[in-house]
């Protein structure tokens, strides 16, 4: 991984990790939760955001995670439905900002930006390519239900009262499973969690930007 490379992923992953954590916390704040106003993160600086870790996978593996935005469910009037309204929050903002890479490279491949010098157009075209898979790969990542990631708890947010039990059991175990499939990929080579993630990937690739 050149230091090019790096530069041209680096605002798209930015981008990408600020906006999920930032419609987490506004989206709670609109439920009537203001702590993550009141930590500072109703913010789109990625420096409030970055997980040091999380950020380094994006990196290595094209998907990985920010610093969690602090949500108290006690503020939520109903707040088994509004956690979950809060957690798909994070994955439909990277879905938003995938379409407009997507239509922006369709763009691109109709030559309307074909007006700059060569040496501008290219970086562009990539930095636009790499954001749109890099927050494909973010919201759908962030869709599995395996806490601490969002799809766990859209997962509670649907769960009959009777099943409660089954997410805290997941809750309980979510992280060491996580970690260790992601471990696994790493040491073999063979990722698991891409076995999920990147046909997904590829599909609205597709749709969105004609890939």
């Amino acid at each position: 991984m050149n230091l090019q490379y790096i530069i041209l992923l680096a605002p798209p992953i930015l981008l990408a990790l600020s906006f999920h954590e930032f419609s987490h916390g506004w989206m709670a704040y609109k439920l009537g939760d203001p702590t993550a106003k009141l930590a500072g993160r109703l913010s789109m600086n990625p420096l409030v955001h970055l997980d040091p870790i999380g950020t380094l996978m994006i990196f290595l593996v094209r998907f990985g995670w920010a610093r969690p935005v602090p949500v108290d469910p006690r503020y939520f009037r109903q707040p088994k439905r509004d956690m979950l309204l809060v957690s798909v929050a994070g994955p439909g903002a990277n879905m938003i900002l995938a379409l407009l890479s997507g239509l922006l490279l369709r763009l691109f491949h109709g030559g309307v930006f074909n007006f700059f010098p060569s040496n501008v157009l290219q970086p562009l075209y990539l930095m636009v390519k790499f954001s749109l898979q890099i927050n494909l790969a973010l919201a759908i990542f962030n869709l599995l239900p395996i806490p601490p990631l969002d799809g766990s708890k859209i997962l509670y947010g649907i769960l009959p009262p009777q099943y409660d039990h089954v997410f805290y059991s997941l809750e309980r175990y979510g992280g060491f499973i996580l970690m260790g499939l992601i471990l696994f990929g790493m040491l073999s080579g063979v990722s698991i969690l891409g076995a999920f993630i990147y046909p997904f990937v590829n599909f609205f690739s597709k749709i969105f930007g004609g890939m």
